[in-house]
Parts: C-alpha cells; sequence; structure tokens
C-alpha cells in the first residue's frame, strides 16, 4: 500500500545518515534498482559459436552493446551482467623500482590520476565570435598511460614505463556464470521496473533480442535460458483451458435439464455476459490476467447461470400452467418478481462470503485478492444480468406452451421418487438427527486426519540448485564444484542444460557470497522425459547425483519459490527456523544441534544452517607506537595495504563511448602471502624504508562471515524443505520436539517461519473476518426474511456443507490450504444461495395460505429442478480444475474438490433435511 517512490525517498534520507557515519574506505551503501523481489524476469548468456573470442571480449559486448541496448526497452529498469572479465588497464607496480627511484605508492597514484582529466579555460572572443577552449587530457589509449611523467630525475622523466608493467586484463571478479559443466559463459539478468507487466516486458525484450542478434558480430548471438512469461502462459493456459471446458459443461447441464434451445440460450447468455463484465472491470481497476484472477472466473462460471436458471425455470413454468389467454408479458413480469428478492439476497451473500479475501495482507494478499476480485465482479454481472436481461428475453424468446405427456411423464417420475424419500425425512427426526449426527462427525474426524499447508507446490517446470560450500572456500574452487555437480546433474536424460551463477555479478541483485552457487536446471518438454514422471520423482534423483561432496550443502527449489521464500525470510527453502541471542558462538552452538534435531524428523530435506562464521581472514594491526617512532602516520601505512595489495581504481580510459578502470597494484609476487606482505617498505619522512612486518602485527585468523540482524537481534537461520508431508504437521512435532530436547539459554528463542507463517498469518486473519462475514450474511438472511429462525435454518447449511468438502480432501489425500479455506469459502455462499431459494418459495407458499406439510413438499418439489441445476452447473463447472495436470493446477485443485465435495453433501442436504428442518421449525407456530 506504499507508494514505491516515496518509500525510496524515505529510504535514502536514512541511507544518508549512514554514509556519513560510515569510515572513510568502506563502501557507500546505495539502493538498488527500481524493482519488485520478482524483478528478474529474463536470463541470457552469449553464445559463441566459433569459440574464439576471449571472456574479456564477450563481457565487453555484453556492458557495452547488449545491456546499453537492453536497458532502452520500455519498462526494463536495470539489466545486471556477470561472467566474464571485466576489460581493465592494469598498473602492476614494482616495489623494488619503486625504491630504486625514491617513489611512493601514493605518489605513483596520484600522478597517475592527475596526468588524465580534461580541463576548460573559459573562452576567447575572435572576429566576432566566442571560441571555446578546453584541454583534451584523458587517455584513449595504453600508451598514454605508460608515458605518464611520475617525477624527473636530474631533469631525466621517469616514466609509469618504467615502474611498472601496464598491460590488458581482466578486473576482479565475484562471479562466474558456467554452462552444463564444460564452459565458461557472459551472461545477463533484465530486471523489470517496479510495476510494469511481466509478459509485457519480456515480449518488448524478446523481440529488442531479435534485433540485436542481427547487429551481433557473425557467429555470436543472445540465448535466453530462463524467462517468467513461459510459467504465466502456462499457468494461464492450464486455467483458461479450464475455463472454456468448464463454459461447455454448463451450456451442456442447461440444455439436458431444460431440454428446449431458447430457454438454454437465456441462460447460457450469462456466461459470456458475465465474463466481458468482469474483464472490463478488472481493466479499470488494473488487474492483471493472472492464475488466481482467471482462477476466481472459473470458480464462478457455474454460479454465473445460477440467477438466471432460477428466473428462467420459473418463468418456464408459470407459462407452462397459464391457461394462454393471460399477458405473457405480465407472467414474465410476475413470475420473475416472485423470486426477484431471493436472487438478489443470493447473489449479495456470495460476494459478501468473499469479503474475508479482501482483508489477507502480505504475500497472501497479493495470491488472493485478485480471485476475490474476479469472483465478486462476475456475481455483480451476472445479478446485472439476472435482473434486467433474463426477463426481457424471456418475454421475447420464451412461448405459451403446455409441456407434452412424455416429458411431465419423466418428470413426475423422477419427482415421485424424490417425494418418497422427502416424506420418509419430513415425518422422521430421527432419521434427519443420525444423518445430520453421522456427517458432523465424519466432519469433525476427518479433521483430524488433514494436514495443514499454505498452498500445494506450484510445479514450474524449471528446478534450482542452490549450492554452499564452506565459508573459507575460494572462487575458482567453487567453480570447479560446480563443474563437477553440473556433469553429473547432466546425465539426467529430463535434463536440457545447465546454468550456474557462481558467487555475485553487479550490485543490485543475488549479492551471494563466492561460495554460494544458483545453478537453474532447465528441464526438457515433459512428452520427452523416459524415466522419471513427475518433478518430485526428477528431484529426488537430482539428489542421488548430489551425493558424495563432503562439506557442501545443496538446497533443491525452484526460480520462483526460491524467490517467494527468499522475499519472506531471507532463505531459499520452504521453512525458515529463526534463533535470535546475543553472542554468535552460543548462535552457531544451538543451530547446528536445532539443525541435527530437524533432520531426524520425517519429511525434512536440504537441512542448513546459516554459515555466521569460519571467513579466514589476514588481519594487519599496525602498531601506533612503533610507527610514532619513525614519524609515519598511519594513513600512509593504511594507503600502502589498501593500494600495494588490495589495488585502487585511480582513473579512466576512454575508448569512445566505453570507459574502462585504470588499476594500480602490486605484482602478485610481492602480496601473495603473510612473508611477502610483511615485507612491503613504508617511507618515513626522513626516508628511511622500514618494512611493515616491523610497524605491524600480521596474523592470520577465522572471523565471522556475516552478522544478519531482525528488529537490531542477532539471529542465526536454519532452513529446511518440506517433502512428502504437510508443512503444518511437520512443525508442531518439530516444535514439540525441540521444546523437549533443547534448552536454549536465557535471552534466547526461537520463531518458524517461511510458508507456515504465511499460513498461520492467513488462518488467523481468516479466523477473524469469516465469523465477522457469517454475521454479515445472518444480517442480509433476516433483511430478506424478517425470521430469526428462517436466518439460522439457512446457516444450518454451512456446517453441513463443510463437511462434503473436508471428506473430499481426505479421500483425495490433500491438505488444508489457503487455496482450499478459499474453496470452504467459496462454498458458503453456494450453500446459502440454494437454501435461500428453497425457503423463500415456502414463505411465498405459505402466505398464500397453503397448509405447513403441503407447502414444504410442493416447494421442494418445484424447486427441485433449479437447485439440481445450480449444484451442477457450479459443480461440473470445476470439473476441468479438478481433474487438469497443467502448470498452475496444483493451486486451484484443493478449490475445486472443496467446492465439488460440498456442493454434493450441501445438495443433498438442501433437498431432504431442509425442508424437514423448515416444517419442525415452524410446526408450533402453525398449531397455536
Amino acid at each position: 500500500g506504499t507508494d514505491i517512490y516515496f518509500a525510496r525517498q524515505i529510504v535514502n534520507e536514512r541511507l544518508q545518515e549512514a554514509r556519513e557515519a560510515i569510515p572513510e574506505g568502506f563502501g557507500s551503501p546505495q539502493l538498488g534498482p527500481i524493482s519488485s523481489s520478482m524483478g528478474l524476469i529474463l536470463f541470457y548468456y552469449l553464445k559463441d559459436e566459433a569459440g574464439t573470442r576471449s571472456l574479456e571480449e564477450l563481457r565487453a559486448i555484453q556492458d557495452w552493446l547488449v545491456k546499453l541496448q537492453l536497458q532502452t526497452v520500455q519498462g526494463v529498469t536495470e539489466v545486471l551482467g556477470i561472467g566474464g572479465f571485466e576489460k581493465q588497464y592494469q598498473v602492476i607496480v614494482n616495489p623494488q623500482k619503486l625504491l630504486e627511484y625514491g617513489i611512493s605508492i601514493a605518489e605513483l597514484s596520484e600522478q597517475i590520476k592527475v596526468n588524465g582529466l580534461n580541463a576548460g579555460a573559459q573562452f576567447i572572443e575572435r572576429n566576432g565570435e566566442e571560441y571555446i577552449i578546453r584541454s583534451i587530457g584523458l587517455y584513449n589509449q595504453i600508451s598514454d598511460i605508460r608515458n605518464v611523467i611520475i617525477k624527473a630525475d636530474d631533469g631525466t622523466p621517469v616514466f609509469l614505463s618504467d615502474l611498472a608493467e601496464v598491460k590488458i586484463g581482466g578486473a576482479i571478479r565475484r562471479g562466474i556464470e558456467t554452462r552444463n559443466g564444460t564452459e565458461e559463459v557472459v551472461a545477463g539478468m533484465v530486471v523489470k521496473l517496479y510495476g510494469e507487466n511481466s509478459s509485457t516486458v519480456i515480449a518488448r525484450v524478446e523481440e529488442k533480442i531479435e534485433d540485436i542478434n542481427k547487429s551481433l558480430p557473425e557467429g555470436l548471438s543472445i540465448v535466453p535460458y530462463y524467462e517468467q512469461k513461459s510459467l504465466i502462459e502456462k499457468c494461464l493456459s492450464t486455467v483458461s483451458n479450464a475455463l472454456f471446458q468448464g463454459i461447455a459443461l454448463v451450456a451442456l447441464i442447461i440444455f439436458v435439464f431444460l431440454r428446449t434451445f431458447n430457454p438454454s440460450v437465456i441462460v447460457a447468455l450469462s456466461i459470456p455476459f458475465s465474463v466481458l463484465f468482469t474483464m472490463i472491470c478488472m481493466h479499470y481497476l488494473q488487474i492483471s490476467a493472472n492464475l488466481m484472477s482467471f482462477g476466481g472466473l472459473a470458480i464462478a462460471i457455474g454460479m454465473m447461470v445460477d440467477g438466471p436458471i432460477v428466473i428462467v425455470e420459473n418463468v418456464c413454468r408459470a407459462l407452462q400452467e397459464s391457461s394462454g389467454k393471460e399477458d405473457k408479458k405480465e407472467i414474465v413480469i410476475k413470475a420473475s418478481a416472485e423470486l426477484l428478492q431471493s436472487i438478489i439476497f443470493s447473489i449479495l451473500i456470495i460476494i459478501v462470503v468473499f469479503l474475508p479475501l479482501f482483508s489477507l495482507s502480505g504475500v497472501e494478499g497479493k495470491m488472493f485478492k485478485p480471485l476475490a476480485y474476479t469472483v465478486a465482479l462476475a456475481m455483480l454481472g451476472s445479478l446485472i444480468y439476472a435482473v434486467f436481461l433474463a426477463p426481457v428475453l424471456s418475454n421475447l424468446l420464451l412461448n405459451i406452451k403446455k409441456s407434452n405427456g412424455e416429458e411431465d411423464t419423466k418428470q413426475s417420475a423422477f419427482q415421485k421418487a424424490y417425494e418418497s424419500l422427502l416424506r420418509t425425512f419430513t415425518q422422521s427426526k430421527m432419521l434427519n438427527i443420525s444423518t445430520i449426527a453421522t456427517l458432523l462427525l465424519l466432519g469433525v474426524m476427518s479433521i483430524s486426519f488433514l494436514g495443514s499447508e499454505f498452498t500445494p507446490t506450484l510445479q514450474e517446470g524449471s528446478l534450482v540448485i542452490k549450492l554452499t560450500a564452506p565459508p573459507s572456500t575460494a572462487l575458482e574452487q567453487t567453480k570447479k564444484i560446480t563443474q563437477l555437480v553440473e556433469k553429473r546433474v547432466m546425465k539426467i536424460h529430463e535434463v536440457k542444460e545447465i546454468l550456474s551463477r557462481v558467487g555475485r555479478g553487479e550490485v543490485g541483485a543475488h549479492a551471494d557470497p563466492v561460495n554460494n552457487a544458483e545453478m537453474y536446471i532447465i528441464l526438457k518438454p515433459k512428452n520427452q522425459w523416459k524415466n522419471i514422471k513427475t518433478q518430485e520423482d526428477l528431484e529426488e534423483a537430482v539428489r542421488e547425483k548430489l551425493e558424495g561432496f563432503p562439506g557442501v550443502l545443496f538446497n533443491i527449489t525452484q526460480p520462483i519459490e526460491m524467490t517467494v521464500d527468499e522475499l519472506l525470510e531471507g532463505v531459499q527453502a520452504d521453512l525458515a527456523i529463526k534463533v535470535f541471542g546475543d553472542d554468535l558462538d552460543s548462535l552457531k552452538l544451538n543451530a547446528d544441534k536445532i539443525a541435527e534435531l530437524i533432520k531426524k524428523v520425517q519429511g525434512a530435506r536440504d537441512v542448513q544452517v546459516g554459515q555466521i562464521s569460519g571467513s579466514p581472514q589476514l588481519v594487519i594491526e599496525p602498531n601506533r607506537k612503533q610507527i610514532a617512532r619513525y614519524g609515519i602516520n598511519l594513513a600512509e601505512v593504511q594507503e600502502l595495504i589498501k593500494t600495494a595489495i588490495g589495488g585502487e581504481t585511480v582513473a579512466q580510459l576512454y575508448e569512445g563511448i566505453k570507459r574502462f578502470d585504470i588499476y594500480v597494484r602490486f605484482d602478485e609476487a610481492d602480496r601473495k602471502d603473510p612473508e611477502a606482505i610483511s615485507r612491503l617498505l613504508v617511507t618515513a619522512p626522513n626516508g628511511v624504508r622500514v618494512p611493515l612486518g616491523q610497524i605491524a602485527n600480521i596474523k592470520e585468523i577465522i572471523g565471522p562471515r556475516q552478522i544478519t540482524r531482525e528488529n537490531n537481534q542477532r539471529f542465526i537461520t536454519i532452513q529446511a524443505n518440506v517433502r512428502d508431508r504437510d508443512i503444518g504437521s511437520f512443525v508442531e512435532e518439530a516444535s514439540a520436539r525441540l521444546d523437549k530436547e533443547i534448552k536454549l539459554p536465557s535471552g534466547y528463542f526461537v520463531t518458524w517461519g517461511g510458508q507456515f507463517r504465511l499460513q498461520q498469518e492467513a488462518n488467523k486473519r481468516l479466523m477473524i473476518v469469516v465469523p465477522l462475514a457469517l454475521a454479515l450474511v445472518f444480517l442480509l438472511l433476516y433483511m430478506n426474511f424478517n425470521s430469526i429462525k428462517n436466518s439460522l435454518l439457512i446457516l444450518i447449511n454451512i456446517p453441513l456443507a463443510l463437511i462434503g468438502g473436508l471428506l473430499a480432501l481426505l479421500i483425495s489425500g490433500q491438505n488444508l490450504s489457503v487455496p482450499s479455506s478459499i474453496g470452504f469459502i467459496a462454498l458458503f455462499g453456494i450453500a446459502l444461495e440454494n437454501g435461500l431459494v428453497l425457503i423463500s418459495y415456502l414463505e411465498q407458499l405459505i402466505q398464500e395460505g397453503l397448509e405447513l406439510n403441503k407447502a414444504v413438499i410442493k416447494a421442494a418439489l418445484l424447486r427441485l429442478r433449479p437447485v439440481l441445476m445450480t449444484a451442477l452447473t457450479t459443480g461440473l463447472g470445476l470439473i476441468p480444475l479438478l481433474v487438469s495436470t497443467g502448470v498452475g493446477s496444483e493451486v486451484q485443485k484443493p478449490l475445486a474438490t472443496v467446492v465439488i465435495g460440498g456442493l454434493v453433501s450441501s445438495t443433498v442436504l438442501t433437498l431432504l433435511v431442509l425442508p424437514s428442518l423448515y416444517k419442525w421449525f415452524h410446526e408450533k407456530k402453525e398449531g397455536n
């Protein structure tokens, strides 16, 4: 709800305060691109068919051709590069030469800096014109650097080339991109601007890539290897197919029940009307077409026709029962008006029961609000159609026609069987009570057998291996390990290719240390899979290939799943356990104990403890008393350490629009180990050269790798994936064992996060908001009936409807989740709608003076067909979501399962138990 630009302004103000407090030389904190956690929308690499270009050349093409052009695409905020070597002009200083000529490293750096600048000298007037005066001093070729004069010795110039080797090389890198275990490549990552539509931006980027490929040197091309659009398109395809299949099934049911063309057309037309109405509203409300918004339409397909069904069915009945002498328009108006109030209230109730979803916030709100919007909009569209268009079309298309005897016989045979069963229920209180009690008992028992989770895992069609080597591992060693893993995994037939990002590229995203790698496994299409059938089996096959790497930790996840998990808790797994405390050593000790305990809990996979220590460091501590004896300033010592050992960028060389750093550093032989570093010479004011080892203590230690804080408290994270079991029961068992077996020091505590936290937060909010929504529903029912008895009677349908949903989840082996909770919410509305229509007609018959028993039977018989039609259209409209196996179906399936299972129980109870309960609720009143 916060404007991103306002938020960035506030953060920038705080960062300015932080910059002023950070000592010089520690770098400056800065904001990354204007994007979100899901902003990395497309990854690509440069493919050199001939294999003749160096990694430096490929990186220059990436940075100065590909990147600059892709950043011009509308909706792209940044393009990040990784891999290869950034071109650099390196000044490799010989310390012996410095000693020979009496020059310090600081003087050398300063001369390079000041001799590579342009100068402006205002202007002169000549012949009435102004001539701007510019002095060109920028470096534009390597000879310019070599010929910099550092000093003059008795009139003889000392050039930089006399003191150092000047050459072209690769900059120090902290990131590498590898491919298929055989080659190193140069890659890029496209970051979209916050608020832009991913699919639209990706399409623009792909068009631009085609144009850039035409301008690249022959044999060189940009190859995208991962982009979010494919997943989005697959998800939309899955739900769109289910949507169209649901429409077809609903239209078929309408025709089967109404058995004539014109009434079927009137009812069926409510679907395109409601869908188009929803699409128009989505456009103006800026709701994108996504898995959840389209899923909401798929849910609403069957409910869209409920109001028109009741109207048209009642109009048809009224026309058939008419004498033929009445005005058709009056019959239609009267028949429509009979149910108008009930339809308006029933559809409003469906909209109201979805209000709890609008209260969700955070990730769950982002996911499920679009579904709530589309359902509410679709039902509003169907209400408009039912109230205004259905009666008009009925008057135009329906005729006064008596039904033939064959139809009557068929209908009466079905009604006769139903009537017989209904009379049995209305005459036996024990039968009703035992039926309700049995179902309630089954429902309560089923809850104890159901697991819980946030949402089922969406199968994205790509895998990511998160590799973490020991903290002391160097970049090249991590690269070797990564390529060994790539070669192993490539032996799996279903794997198409693997690209791995080792360490980090440019600042802005994925600032991983050099002992980390993210390995993107691109899979072949499922129709080409041979030995493996499911993605879960593929994950296990990959885990087998990852065995035999001592000290290396692996976590298997998926691209978007990883991004969401990282957004939630800063980890890249399903579950994050955070241990808070003050002392780093104690945190690590207790985290290791907890990790060992978690590994023993059934379902735990990829258990890892955050690396907060184990980083080897070479610490140089200048002795202030010693340097004071020689009259040396500490700043001079620090300057030598910074430039001679670490290196320093002192200027830039321009090649047209390209800029390359000029980097000064000692030769590697003079800085490669503690002994060499201790021999570095510091010049005292009197000209005496003092070895660094005499004025500083140089020692090796194992220091902290990183320190993480949340709300100003230190913590360490244990992360884990949960497989072959629900995350709710896993956390319950693990938490109980932790409380029993591990006693934390005073002041230390544990929190459970990740998807488990999302589930808990969503459930807490729904537990508050759903009762409020039901209270509002009760108010609407009371406004409709002006009767507490009738309102309570219809609300009884809710727990009885839930039973069918719970049993359906249990039978299908699914867990309670947020999607299944939404299914229960949808079920509330459907169950209440059918009950409201039936009771409303019963009330009408009672008001007309019909005796209670006869009214109950007549109302149930006359509402049999519309109740069955609304139940079947809603249920069959969701069948495609239930049986779908496409990408995205995992999230929609629990919802469809709950609604279809609940419809079975609620329809049976509406037709058999509800009329009986109505009779018992009103017997005393009628007896009086």
